[in-house]
């Protein structure tokens, strides 16, 4: 008689969509947790409490709390570009996909200053980190905006110069403008916000004819 094989009990299947609603969850509670307690002060259990799931749930889908303190930084940055991109997608003059790219960046961290807060923390905590989160999705996101100023400058309506420089200035001014509302609390409106940084990077501060002395030899 041959001995009885033992039969292995096959789990629940993995619902993919329940798995991906779970963890936009858990970020959304690390989100609002790290925010509110700062690193330190948040444990993977109150994040459990929170989702009301157990704390091994939890790190099933992040193995550590820097782990899902990343994550959550990463989700922030995905969520902003998705935003942004949903907006511009039908817009076809470049100047105005611009303006509305900028408008809604600043719109974006200030509807939520939990996200602001989490990239202060990132850059404090996290110094062993070559390059946050922010500046690992500027890179990745970058290069379209460079393409759309290339075509600006072949069509005469840029002057020529080396398009990095404009995407350098232009994402040190909404990074400085995000970190200088959250910690000051300026009341300025959004519109007015970003109606002042199109026009100082479009136009200047100089009139044409003084454009035209200070560029003379």
């Amino acid at each position: 008689m041959k001995p009885a094989v033992a039969v292995k009990k096959l789990g629940r299947p993995v619902d993919p969509e329940l798995s991906a609603r779970r963890n936009e969850e858990i970020l959304e509670a690390a989100v609002k947790l790290f925010a509110e307690h700062g690193y330190a002060g948040t444990d993977m259990q109150i994040v459990a409490d929170t989702v009301q799931v157990g704390k091994g749930t939890i790190y099933r889908y992040f193995p550590s709390k820097r782990a899902l303190f990343l994550a959550a930084a990463d989700q922030i940055m995905r969520k902003m570009r998705k935003t942004i991109d949903t907006l511009i997608a039908d817009v076809e003059d470049p100047f105005q996909r611009i303006r509305l790219g900028i408008r809604t960046f600043l719109g974006f961290f200030q509807n939520r200053p939990d996200y602001v807060e989490l990239l202060v923390q990132e850059r404090a905590i996290f110094k062993d980190r070559k390059k946050p989160t922010y500046y690992q999705h500027l890179e990745l996101n970058v290069t379209r905006w460079q393409a759309l100023y290339r075509g600006l400058m072949a069509d005469g309506r840029v002057r020529d110069m080396p398009v990095e420089r404009i995407t350098d200035v232009i994402s040190d001014l909404l990074y400085g403008t995000i970190f200088t509302n959250y910690f000051s609390g300026r009341s300025k409106s959004l519109e007015a916000q970003a109606q002042d940084i199109t026009d100082m990077v479009f136009f200047g501060v100089l009139s044409g004819s003084e454009r035209s002395r200070q560029s003379a030899p």
